[in-house]
């Protein structure tokens, strides 16, 4: 059946119908279609469009619908074009001619963005808990990893040193910066285009107020062109996914990266870990490569929804039938990815005596210009003077943790500054003292990751 034809005196096309039909995607949608239709009737009943006994056996026959659903004993028959149209028909078969009163006042527009929204709340929900899960995590292993040191990168070049709680929290951030732009989003997804018609309205006095609140929406759409045409919903649930996508890339890239032999900072356990089917000995990181590679599947995903929002010419087009298609595989995507990234990232093993060998002298340059700041030098020139110094080591095939005093003060005295400087200068060598001298809250020192975890614990409690 559909919901349409009474104009037409010919069949439509095989393959156009295909085309045209879009169950195959809606269909996900069958709780929340039903869930709206029931409130729809009892709003029908509030504007005197239908009878006390007429709202009861429709409710009562969407009830069954949404029983048989439950139970995945409803049949789908092949001339169903949507959800809405199946719905309908089988609410029909069950209590008869009175079904088509249901669609009073309704258009299959308001009816698919309202049912969408509907999903889209709580897929919200559901993406936010599966974040938390990810960020319980990296604050278990904050926790559990406080006392090792591992190099810090910049450009992937070894930088600073800090500790490998602050580089687990480091990525727990970005993840709660996410929740809280899905928290925004889902306030915006809570405005209801039921009762606004196919784009001008209903004639029916429905209470939209109280059936936005039946339903579980903070209000009415306020006016009904914009209700029908809007997705901006739907793409700000794509962004969010991509962007959460990206966060996860990023982190996804660096587990990568230290896996490798080269690194040999992690190893994965082999619950979260592929083989070769020719290399024996291979030990691959695929989960986390897929990781990578879905950021790139949820950004053509937003992309691609842009695309067909941007020349839409009037509040509803065929072209909206895209919408929900991509909604529901970003949502897939991150609903299988992140429990996976969370589980493998809680059981792997880190290895902090290699951390510990990747942080060369080099890495307290920064801290030996400070040791020079400290006793007046500008910290301009101790910049210079560090990296003349780093300059030299280099030509020695050394460290500059190993040139002499004397050569520390020639340096200095090439500089043209006088300061004092003695065996104390080698102190900055210490990767603990490095990292403890750190101290500013959002800093790399023991007290300030211990606070920065506080806050963390405080945003998933």
């Amino acid at each position: 059946m559909t919901m349409w034809g009474g104009r037409f005196t010919g069949k439509m096309d095989p393959d156009a119908w295909v085309l045209n039909a879009s169950l195959s995607v809606d269909r996900r949608l069958a709780a929340y279609d039903v869930r709206g239709s029931i409130a729809w009737a009892k709003a029908l009943l509030g504007a005197d469009a239908l009878t006390p006994d007429e709202c009861h056996l429709i409710v009562e026959g969407l009830e069954m619908v949404a029983q048989e659903m439950d139970g995945d004993s409803f049949v789908y028959r092949e001339g169903d074009e949507d959800i809405h149209t199946a719905v309908e028909r089988r609410l029909g078969e069950l209590i008869g001619p009175l079904s088509g009163k249901l669609h009073t006042g309704r258009s299959r527009n308001d009816q698919v963005a309202t049912d969408f929204r509907l999903w889209m709340m709580d897929a919200i929900d559901k993406i936010q808990q599966a974040v938390i899960g990810l960020q319980k995590v990296l604050v278990i292993r904050a926790e559990n990893d406080m006392d090792v040191v591992m190099p810090g990168y910049t450009h992937l070049q070894r930088a600073q040193p800090v500790l490998l709680s602050h580089w687990w929290l480091s990525h727990f951030w970005p993840l709660q910066r996410d929740r809280e732009r899905l928290e925004s989003l889902r306030q915006r997804v809570g405005i209801m285009p039921l009762g606004c018609g196919a784009l001008a309205g209903s004639n029916y006095p429905v209470d939209r107020t109280a059936l936005a609140e039946a339903l579980g929406f903070s209000a009415p759409a306020a006016n009904s062109l914009d209700a029908i045409s809007d997705r901006d919903f739907a793409a700000e649930l794509l962004f969010c996914t991509a962007l959460i996508g990206t966060h996860l890339s990023r982190l996804a890239e660096a587990v990568v990266i230290f896996t490798t032999a080269e690194f040999g900072f992690f190893e994965l356990s082999d619950a979260y870990a592929t083989g070769s089917s020719l290399m024996p000995q291979k030990k691959n990181p695929d989960v986390f490569e897929l990781a990578r590679g879905k950021a790139g599947t949820l950004d053509g995903l937003l992309s691609g929804l842009l695309a067909t929002l941007k020349g839409l010419p009037s509040t509803y087009d065929k072209d909206l039938q895209e919408d929900k298609a991509a909604g529901f595989t970003a949502y897939d995507l991150l609903w299988a990815l992140l429990p996976v990234l969370a589980g493998a990232l809680g059981a792997a093993t880190i290895h902090p005596e290699r951390m510990r060998l990747a942080i060369d002298a080099s890495l307290f340059a920064t801290d030996l210009a400070d040791y020079l700041v400290e006793r007046g030098v500008p910290f301009r020139l101790a910049h210079t003077i560090v990296g003349k110094a780093v300059q030299l080591a280099a030509a020695k095939g050394t460290g500059i943790d190993t040139l002499s005093l004397d050569e520390y003060h020639s340096l200095v005295e090439q500089a043209g500054v006088t300061v004092v400087i003695g065996k104390d200068l080698y102190s900055v060598f210490d990767p603990s003292t490095s990292v403890a001298r750190r101290r500013a809250i959002g800093g790399t020192a023991p007290e300030a990751v211990m606070r920065q975890l506080g806050d963390a614990k405080a945003k998933i409690s």
